[in-house]
């Protein structure tokens, strides 16, 4: 039962009006293509009024999956002047048109929660395509992107954590030459307002990196080897093993024991492998640079994922759990991507302070599941009022709760139908 009825029919109409036939759009003009975690939280919406589209956006989604296992970050499936860069800019000679980099891995855990809403059927013939390309884009993280060999997933492009322009970042991003990036004209100012966007010095080395792969030919081996950006994402590694899990639970429902235990040793891996994420000054897990192995030292939103991987010490728990208290002190919204007082904070910059209410979403349920049931509902119910208060924006301030980015934003309707509206 919805909370209120007509942001119930605002959100379903969000979703349909950006549908685009298969696949949706996270919002109109800004993200004219199909983004790849995007598409996984907005099949929980379409889950709650039709199940068959839900599926469908994620076998879209999968049918542009690379040779190599590979689920892209955008799939360009038509043309659009509106958004830089596009699919010439990528050149990644697929088709259709993709992007040559990943995104967060949260699809095996939606793919989980689509199974079980129907049954829990083995033989289920969806769950069971969806599956196999879940299973190869596992093991193209383990194969091209744990160099270190502790089960964490290094990203070499900050696009693909998420979490674009984090301060995690910004030490790394420092190093980046940006001097063969030449002119280029960016879309995205012309549709939102350039105080809650990347500024030109991060864009320009983001043109770069990206301009690194395309000279390898997107040859991932190549690009982990030497990449100009490698940093273990704090996100992306605690998705990767919560994926993992999840993916064991399908392996294991219909006998595909060689898998299994594959699976195991992976979450074994990385279960062990979390702890170097751990910063004892911080309190929290951060990421870490792979070229100089210097810790963020930051506390973002993704450093509370540890709830939903089912990782940390009693001891590490209560940390973070610390940490979230200080945080609910300084905003009057939970939970912002990044806590207030630290380097570059803006809570209207993208990802320097914004509320985002799918990682708000994996937290909340991570907390739940471990014990936390006063923290995750206080998530849920900052979550609730956000879009209450501002709309289905792409993300909200902690502090006034001010809608930032893209107004009709999918995924934040697909959140309030799924989750925080309930």
């Amino acid at each position: 039962m919805s909370r209120n009825p007509d942001l119930e029919r605002q959100a379903r109409e969000i979703l349909i009006r950006n549908d685009r036939g298969g696949y949706t759009v996270p919002t109109h003009g800004l993200y004219p293509f199909q983004w790849n975690w995007d598409s996984a939280f907005v099949a929980l919406g379409f889950a709650t009024f039709d199940r068959d589209r839900a599926w469908r956006e994620i076998e879209t989604l999968v049918s542009a999956q690379w040779a190599d296992g590979m689920i892209p970050h955008i799939i360009f499936h038509q043309q659009d002047e509106g958004y830089f860069p596009g699919p010439e800019v990528w050149a990644t000679g697929r088709t259709p048109p993709t992007s040559g980099i990943t995104q967060p891995p949260v699809l095996a855990t939606i793919l989980r929660q689509l199974w079980e809403a129907e049954g829990a059927d083995p033989a289920c013939p969806r769950m069971r395509a969806l599956y196999r390309a879940c299973l190869a884009s596992h093991r193209w993280f383990h194969t091209f992107r744990d160099p270190l060999g502790n089960g964490l997933v290094m990203v070499t492009h900050n696009w693909e954590t998420g979490r674009d322009n984090s301060s995690e970042w910004d030490d790394a991003l420092a190093r980046v030459d940006t001097a063969a990036v030449g002119p280029y004209q960016r879309r995205d100012t012309g549709h939102v307002d350039a105080a809650m966007r990347p500024r030109q010095e991060e864009y320009d080395r983001y043109v770069a990196i990206l301009q690194f792969g395309r000279e390898c030919g997107w040859d991932h081996a190549a690009i982990a080897d030497r990449g100009p950006f490698r940093m273990i994402d704090v996100g992306m590694s605690m998705m990767l093993l919560r994926a993992n899990r999840d993916l064991l639970a399908l392996a294991e429902a219909q006998g595909d024991y060689e898998a299994a235990g594959e699976l195991r040793a992976r979450i074994a891996l990385s279960e062990r492998g979390m702890d170097w994420l751990w910063n004892e000054e911080a309190g929290a897990y951060c990421s870490r640079d792979v070229i100089t192995g210097e810790s963020s030292g930051l506390v973002t939103n993704a450093s509370f994922l540890a709830f939903y991987a089912g990782v940390g010490s009693e001891a590490q728990r209560a940390r973070l759990i610390a940490a979230l208290e200080r945080i609910a002190g300084s905003a009057r919204y939970l939970l912002p991507s990044l806590e207030a007082g630290s380097r570059a904070y803006d809570h209207r910059r993208y990802w320097r302070g914004p509320v985002w209410l799918v990682v708000s979403y994996m937290v909340a349920e991570g907390l739940a599941q471990q014990g936390h049931a006063d923290w995750a509902e206080r998530i849920r119910e900052d979550s609730a009022r956000l879009i209450e208060t501002a709309g289905f924006y792409e993300s909200f301030s902690p502090e006034t709760g001010e809608g930032s980015g893209g107004p009709d934003f999918s995924w934040t309707a697909a959140m309030w139908l799924a989750w925080c509206g309930r």
